[in-house]
């Protein structure tokens, strides 16, 4: 009785994250004895672990990425881009700063790819992203 009431609540406060381990961490609170501050903090903890989960799915599907990249994966033995650059821009400190960040060059250069992956690391430090792909015409 008490513990549909309590789902009931959950749901109503959309607290996904506890209503998932609820069960789990109260069985386990029993078995080690815990105090009721010790079982609250899992569940919050629980909850907060959910709502940045989704959070990055979220931003994730809002920044419209044509693909997943991963710095990992980028060559820069290919390319005359300078590494230390990138593992800079990474860090995220242009957003701080307001600043823009433009890649520019030909065709198969890792434009793309640098995008992506910087995109995606964003989203990791709870920034927002969109991505847009522009083609210029050439001058004439």
């Amino acid at each position: 009785m008490v513990r549909e009431e309590v789902f009931s609540h959950l749901r109503e406060l959309n607290l996904s994250g506890v209503l998932a381990v609820y069960d789990e961490v109260l069985e386990e609170s029993r078995r080690s004895r815990s105090t009721a501050d010790k079982t609250l903090l899992r569940l919050l903890e629980a909850e907060v672990a959910e709502r940045r989960t989704r959070n990055r799915n979220y931003r994730l599907g809002q920044a419209r990425f044509p693909a997943i990249k991963e710095l990992d994966s980028f060559l820069f033995s290919d390319t005359p881009i300078t590494e230390a650059q990138v593992r800079h821009l990474h860090e995220g400190g242009f957003v701080t700063g307001h600043d823009n960040v433009l890649l520019v060059g030909g065709s198969g250069t890792g434009k793309t790819h640098l995008a992506l992956s910087l995109g995606i690391n964003l989203i990791r430090l709870e920034k927002r992203v969109r991505f847009y792909n522009v083609v210029i015409p050439p001058y004439r």
